[in-house]
């Protein structure tokens, strides 16, 4: 036996796919979030740095997706020193000349 297709459902009035004229109210999206590295970086540029705990909860990654992504900064340029605050292990974005 065949199986009917399902319907799909209506759409409710006209959909208008026009592009809002220059100057509208509303025409422009909202800038997109920051990503989840881009966040980390900001992070890591504090004074006082980052745990590791900290860049988790942040991103909500699990310990070794947290330590790649530092790893993946460092290959991209990034220098990146570990510190102690009250004994534990702290993160830092060491700026460059």
């Amino acid at each position: 036996m065949a199986r009917e297709p399902k319907a799909m459902p209506a759409l409710e009035g006209p959909v208008d796919h026009a592009e809002p004229a220059d100057g509208a109210e509303g025409s422009a999206p909202p800038p997109p979030a920051p990503s989840k590295t881009a966040h980390l970086v900001m992070l890591l540029q504090r004074p006082e740095g980052a745990t590791l705990v900290e860049l988790m909860e942040a991103t909500g990654w699990l310990a070794h997706t947290t330590r790649a992504a530092l790893t993946g900064l460092r290959r991209k340029g990034h220098v990146i020193a570990r510190g102690k605050r009250d004994d534990v292990t702290c993160y830092s974005i060491i700026e460059t000349a």
